[in-house]
């Protein structure tokens, strides 16, 4: 069983969009029963509150539903539970750092780390480019999905603690 939390800072946009298109992925492969997938935020600005109408809309093109989800908070608690915490940009690398000081099992990434461009996943909130925002989820999904299928090792990465 390999368990993976997609991690933004309000858990309304770019980290539900990760859960459920690679929730899509998995099922399709009819690897669903092989996976937990879930995703939360580093902020508490939208706790409680849906999935933004541009998320939900851009996946409702693919035939993906968000229905049920609720933006949730990452937790210290939430390290153990994990094999992967992945997030979005550098930005939220950071902020997962405050929440999980250490990270000794190597469990935190960025989703584009995994691909052959690593990069930030611009947030849509701000942007307002769900288009783009669904493509670069996509290619990383895809590439964490044949990382985590080709048992390959991690990508070595590292994060400072702060940003100069």
């Amino acid at each position: 069983m390999t368990r993976i939390l997609f991690v933004c800072l309000g858990n309304i946009c770019r980290s539900p969009m990760a859960e459920f298109v690679f929730r899509d992925m998995v099922k399709k492969r009819g690897l669903s029963a092989q996976f937990i997938i879930a995703s939360a935020a580093t902020s508490t600005e939208e706790l409680g509150n849906a999935v933004h109408y541009g998320t939900t809309a851009k996946l409702a093109q693919y035939g993906i539903s968000t229905e049920g989800k609720r933006a949730v908070q990452l937790k210290a608690a939430d390290y153990p539970l994990y094999d992967y915490l992945i997030g979005m940009e550098q930005s939220n690398i950071f902020a997962m750092r405050r929440i999980l000081p250490t990270d000794t099992d190597n469990k935190i990434y960025r989703l584009l780390d995994f691909s052959p461009q690593p990069r930030d996943i611009a947030d849509p909130w701000y942007t307002g480019d769900f288009d783009t925002t669904y493509n670069d989820i996509s290619e990383g999904c895809t590439a964490l999905l044949n990382h985590i299928l080709s048992e390959q090792p991690k990508p070595t990465t590292f994060y400072p603690l702060s940003f100069k």
